[in-house]
């Protein structure tokens, strides 16, 4: 049977630096519970190069408990979450944490890990460079 509820105190924490992840396949859905420091993603815009439109694809539902952040749109415009909202992200966004963030998020787990996959290459790429 599909796994229909996840925890946070027992999902496996997943770092890159100080960023710090746990999530859990719901369906098919991701949940991931996330500790994001400010000024992540390491490299900035850069780290969604290579996917379509140099942007996240995939979209998210999510709620900030601590910090903010900013989510430039490329339909135009940007998207700027403060502790204590609810928020959705189109396909099409580039993230930056403006503060250190504590947040909760659902994404497709098929576009989620598209995106991700790249982002994760280009973050690899960033901390070897000198």
């Amino acid at each position: 049977m599909a796994q229909m509820q996840a925890s946070k105190g027992s999902l496996p924490v997943e770092t890159i630096g100080r960023y710090e992840a746990r999530s859990a396949e719901l369906l098919d859905y991701t949940v991931a519970f996330e500790t994001i420091p400010a000024g992540f993603p390491p490299g900035g815009e850069a780290m969604f190069r290579g996917l379509p439109d140099d942007a996240c694809q995939s979209p998210h539902w999510g709620y900030l408990f601590r910090g903010r952040f900013r989510a430039k749109l490329t339909g135009g415009g940007d998207v700027v979450v403060s502790a204590g909202e609810a928020y959705y992200l189109p396909p099409g966004h580039r993230y930056e944490a403006l503060e250190d963030c504590e947040t909760v998020e659902f994404s497709p787990t098929h576009e989620l890990v598209r995106s991700l996959a790249v982002v994760a290459k280009n973050v690899a790429a960033h901390r070897e460079d000198p």
